[in-house]
């Protein structure tokens, strides 16, 4: 159920705009919070005919929502283009596996990116397996040649790009164009960039999942996923979502469209103050590679420049020298920057992060050790202040 007219409108007008219809915000800007687990019907017979509607804007009972969770699966829709729906879950893990879930029988084979998070792959290599569902691992950064890998048993590719520990950026239409070609169902994890940065559908994806407590939401106070499709797999996904009695809360949804409306401003100044935090640790002596998508030596830069129209406030840095104790002292000594799991809210966290351990159809290589960071809303020059002096105690400890 989306608006048409959206389709002509700039993203920040969209992200401001999207979701908002009169039947559900009347005489208000924003659709209020409706608490409701027991919808009433005006008789019997209204009764039976909701049995024969499945649809967003269509009251049957509290677990398929009501107009504040539809507005703003309507304003996801909205801003995905391409698309013909939006389903809500309680954490992006969950739109994952429920996801996955709608594409795949027992005896099928999933790919997954060898750069998927950590949840994804643990998912995939436990729970699926329990369904006799085959996981196997891909080089993020293999392009067209993934059609090498496909078997009969091959239904369904898990992406994830730009990796959220290493950031390889992937050539999401060349996957994809193989898959389909194969009959093989495409779903990336696009929280990184979100809809804003990489329009998923229009690049080929066939199912585009986001952890919406990161960026859509902003401001890490609410556990919530999406998953949006196009006409193919629409009633699929939605079924297996009310099957499996995924829901989320009205006043979780009200928050996630709160901080919808400023997805634009925010993303731009994560990006801003990101970029000039990476290039500032670039002329670092104790820093190596700086794996952010924009910089130039980042796995698959050439890809992002020619696919994304911008970039996210997440990326990792490498402590040449570092072992596990030095970065633990550096990331100690960090007053700005939480330790912290997650990303996309307004404050700044810093993690330790060890790839190699989460390896299996690639080597990581990389000497040193890791750090990523999630660049916030706070001032650049505080944090890059913050940044300078953990390094003095870095230095004390090497």
């Amino acid at each position: 159920m989306t608006d048409s007219s959206q389709n002509s409108k700039k993203p920040a007008t969209q992200a401001v705009t999207s979701g908002r219809r009169k039947e559900w915000t009347e005489a208000v800007v924003n659709p209020p919070v409706w608490r409701a687990s027991t919808h009433l019907y005006d008789s019997v017979a209204d009764l039976r005919a909701g049995l024969s509607s499945n649809a967003d804007g269509q009251f049957f009972y509290g677990r398929r929502g009501s107009p504040t969770q539809w507005s703003l699966a309507d304003a996801l829709t909205e801003m995905e283009p391409g698309a013909a729906g939006t389903m809500l879950y309680p954490s992006g893990v969950a739109a994952i596996a429920c996801a996955m879930l709608a594409v795949v029988k027992p005896g099928d084979e999933v790919l997954l990116t060898d750069s998927s998070y950590d949840p994804s792959r643990s998912y995939a290599d436990a729970f699926l397996k329990r369904m006799g569902i085959t996981a196997r691992y891909y080089d993020p950064l293999i392009g067209a040649e993934i059609g090498s890998l496909f078997t009969d048993k091959t239904k369904a590719i898990l992406l994830e790009s730009p990796g959220s520990l290493t950031f390889e950026v992937q050539d999401v239409p060349a996957i994809c164009s193989a898959a389909k070609e194969a009959g093989i169902t495409s779903l990336l994890d696009n929280t990184w960039a979100t809809s804003r940065f990489f329009p998923a559908l229009s690049k080929g994806v066939d199912i585009s999942i986001v952890a919406a407590t990161k960026y859509i939401v902003g401001h890490s106070d609410v556990m919530m996923g999406a998953a949006t499709t196009h006409d193919k797999y629409w009633t699929r996904l939605r079924r297996t979502a009310q099957r499996l009695g995924q829901v989320v809360s009205p006043d979780d949804a009200y928050l996630a469209a709160r901080g919808l409306r400023t997805l634009e401003v925010r993303l731009k100044q994560h990006e801003q103050s990101a970029l000039t935090i990476a290039h500032w640790l670039k002329e670092r002596d104790e820093v190596g590679l700086v794996l952010h998508p924009a910089l130039p030596d980042c796995p698959g830069h050439e890809i992002w420049k020619r696919d994304f129209d911008g970039a996210s406030g997440l990326f990792s840095f490498q402590l040449i020298d570092g072992d596990e104790k030095s970065r633990a002292v550096f990331i100690d000594s960090l007053a700005l920057f939480g330790i912290g799991y997650s990303w996309g809210g307004f404050e700044s966290l810093a993690l330790p992060v060890d790839p190699g351990k989460y390896r299996t159809a690639t080597e990581w290589t990389m000497k040193g050790a890791l750090v990523r960071l999630h660049v916030g809303l706070e001032d650049p020059d505080d944090l890059i202040a913050d940044l300078a002096k953990a390094f003095e105690h870095y230095n004390n400890a090497l």
